[in-house]
């Protein structure tokens, strides 16, 4: 080889090694990037509660322990308290550059805090709120709730299902309706009553609603909207079958029948991913499809039959394929028509006008 050819290959050689350098360096820094960055979470309740707040931090726990960032969570933060505003301030003070307000009231009641940081990646559970730096993130409970539904219309005797409903807004009148029509579709007849707790989570009074509907409406099944197993709990005690909500609850006959539940660690892996690789809040909304797995129904119990089992399996396939729970003729139980035949309830509907209930549905407050 000449001097002339080896000086070429040693040039070569030097620019192979620098182009690698580089390339380590920009892993390696974009790897420090990514651990070093902070995510916060804040919860009404504390971190080993069953039901909602336990659920929603296993699954930030999981999702930050496979993309390598920090969390730091905020406990105890009660809505309408004003402390969603202070544990916001605490967050960015302590580093975080995402928050997760994994409750319903959060975004409204702290709107200006949340515009105040505009360089804080916000993402919010179903909000009625958006903003330039916050997105609404949530799942298509309604359509395990609707799945829910078709078992409690088919495993009901009587035509009288209860539900124990945290309080009226978008969100929990969704899942109710949702459910409601699920029953109607395989028992025309029932009645769902429904009763207030005006709180997510309140052991005293779900327990005493559930009994008052056992003793006065003489419901043979019964579901719930709150953040905890309580409604299931007093069910199971009293020998009356129930319908779940958020994760399986443990420790019940098979009574139980089964519950509309959440996969949070894919919800939450798909948007901190999104806020690591420097895309936060390019949509103003994510609401995930039962096909993403996010929402589900649990394993049925053995009570529940095989008619039913199929029932449902037919259902869920009409949803997969893009059937929607919120079409077709529906009437609310004033009977004035909310959809008619061909037509699709809009996402904008769902999430921002269901202030009313479907035909079917039945107030029920009586406490004694």
């Amino acid at each position: 080889m000449n001097k002339h050819r080896f000086r070429q290959a040693i040039l070569l050689i030097s620019a192979v090694v620098v182009l690698v350098t580089v390339i380590l360096l920009i892993a390696v820094t974009g790897a420090e990037k990514n651990t070093s960055q902070k995510i916060g979470l804040i919860i009404t309740g504390e971190i080993n509660d069953s039901g909602w707040n336990g659920v929603h931090y296993n699954g930030v726990v999981s999702a930050c322990e496979k993309l390598g960032t920090e969390l730091i969570v905020k406990e105890n933060v009660n809505e309408g308290s004003g402390m969603c505003a202070e544990a916001i301030h605490e967050l960015v003070d302590e580093g975080a550059e995402m928050i997760i307000l994994s409750s319903y009231s959060y975004p409204v009641e702290a709107k200006s805090v949340i515009e105040s940081y505009p360089d804080i990646a916000f993402y919010a559970i179903s909000s009625e709120y958006v903003a330039e730096n916050l997105t609404s993130y949530f799942g298509r409970m309604y359509q395990a709730r609707y799945l829910s539904g078709i078992v409690a219309g088919m495993q009901t005797e009587n035509g009288a299902i209860g539900y124990v409903a945290a309080m009226p807004n978008n969100e929990v009148n969704r899942g109710i309706n949702a459910f409601t029509l699920g029953v109607k579709s395989v028992n025309p007849e029932a009645t769902v009553y429904v009763s207030w707790t005006n709180s997510w989570d309140d052991e005293e009074k779900e327990t005493v609603l559930t009994e008052n509907l056992i003793k006065n409406k003489s419901v043979d099944v019964i579901t719930y909207h709150q953040n905890q197993h309580y409604t299931a709990q007093a069910a199971d005690k009293a020998g009356v079958y129930s319908i779940g909500y958020n994760e399986p609850a443990e420790g019940l006959s098979d009574k139980y029948l089964t519950a509309a539940v959440w996969n949070w660690d894919t919800l939450y892996f798909q948007i901190i991913r999104e806020f690591i690789q420097g895309q936060p809040n390019e949509m103003e909304r994510r609401w995930f499809s039962i096909e993403s797995g996010v929402v589900a129904l649990s394993e049925l119990s053995a009570q529940v039959g095989d008619e039913s089992r199929q029932a449902v399996e037919a259902a869920q396939n009409r949803l997969l394929m893009g059937n929607d729970v919120f079409s077709g003729l529906i009437y609310d139980n004033n009977n004035v028509l909310k959809c008619s035949e061909g037509e699709i309830l809009s996402d904008e509907t769902l999430l921002k006008n269901m202030d009313w209930f479907v035909e079917g549905v039945e107030i029920y407050n009586e406490e004694s």
